[in-house]
């Protein structure tokens, strides 16, 4: 399904509803859904947004983490009270290999890395982090897109929220090493 064939959505849309949107769309759009039933609607990211996202995978890569365990714009379900979300974080960090799937249980998801793209502020800062810290994902770290492109590393607390373990330059976290955050590799 997509929006193109349907004219409007459905009343209840289904994570294979958007797993068949985001094939659809001929524009680079990711559609997302919030466990609550909250359809978004992400821009395409641009070329500094690639670029973020390549130099965190090749500083992974770098320290030795496999391959395999990192993963970019892959789905994963998110589970709430209400029903079950998708999202698609720019850069996933996994305690192992993935099976094939569109969507793909939080079980062993380790980081999760959002970087924040213009109109996506509120989105990746507000409602992800609750979301991440709610389904029990370990680490989430934001990239902002200001000129120090700021880092600001989150790790679960006991309460399931997540505290700021730390904040700094992309340039400067990328000089330590990921085990230094406690990701091992």
């Amino acid at each position: 399904m997509s929006v193109e064939a349907y004219g409007r959505l459905p009343a209840v849309v289904t994570l294979d509803d958007l797993a068949a949107m985001n094939n659809a769309d001929q524009h680079g759009h990711r559609f997302e859904l919030s466990p609550e039933g909250a359809l978004s609607v992400m821009p395409p990211p641009d070329s500094e947004h690639a670029a973020i996202a390549s130099r965190i995978f090749a500083w992974l890569i770098l320290a030795g983490w496999p391959a395999e365990q990192l993963l970019q714009a892959a789905g994963i379900k998110l589970p709430g009270p209400d029903g079950v979300g998708g999202r698609f974080p720019d850069v996933t960090v996994w305690a192992s290999p993935q099976p094939r799937s569109v969507w793909l249980s939080v079980t062993d998801l380790l980081l999760v890395v959002e970087i924040v793209s213009p109109g996506s502020a509120a989105m990746d800062q507000v409602v992800k982090i609750h979301e991440y810290a709610q389904a029990g994902i370990p680490r989430y770290w934001v990239i902002d897109r200001d000129a120090a492109q700021t880092a600001t590393l989150h790790v679960l607390g006991p309460d399931k929220n997540y505290e700021v373990a730390a904040k700094m330059p992309l340039a400067w976290l990328l000089q330590t090493a990921p085990a230094d955050h406690s990701i091992g590799g």
